[in-house]
């Protein structure tokens, strides 16, 4: 499942729009990686960083959209063996931000563009994966 050119324009032009309002919920499954929160509410300060981290990683991976596996070796490698996070979690992770675009962004959020993301996402899913196998 390749991204073709308007894959990748669609993909661009929704997270360039995203890009400004950032958010992040924490899921209740990221309790598990992060006993040392205090808070896990949707405003705390812990939570926005932690969503600002995954969200500037996943506008990083929209830039190198065209060399994932590579750009995202690093990221894997942290997740997999240091972090030991399970990679269904980047699924969930993925639906969350399906979910958030459209809703910020009902009017931009096609069909078509729906696809593109949901591409784009499981590509950047299994470049996170890559050192699990």
């Amino acid at each position: 499942m390749s991204l073709n050119a308007k894959d990748k324009s669609n993909v661009k032009a929704i997270f360039a729009k995203a890009e400004p309002r950032i958010i992040f919920v924490g899921h209740s499954i990221t309790k598990s990686y992060f006993s040392h929160w205090k808070d896990f509410t949707a405003g705390s300060a812990e939570v926005r960083k932690h969503g600002l981290t995954v969200m500037q990683g996943v506008l990083r991976a929209v830039d190198m959209m065209d060399n994932l596996n590579t750009s995202l070796l690093s990221l894997s490698e942290l997740h997999a063996f240091k972090l030991r996070v399970d990679p269904a979690n980047f699924k969930i992770i993925s639906h969350n931000i399906l979910l958030v675009l459209a809703m910020l962004f009902p009017d931009d959020f096609t069909p078509d563009v729906h696809v593109s993301v949901d591409k784009f996402l499981a590509q950047v899913n299994l470049a996170l994966s890559v050192k699990y196998r």
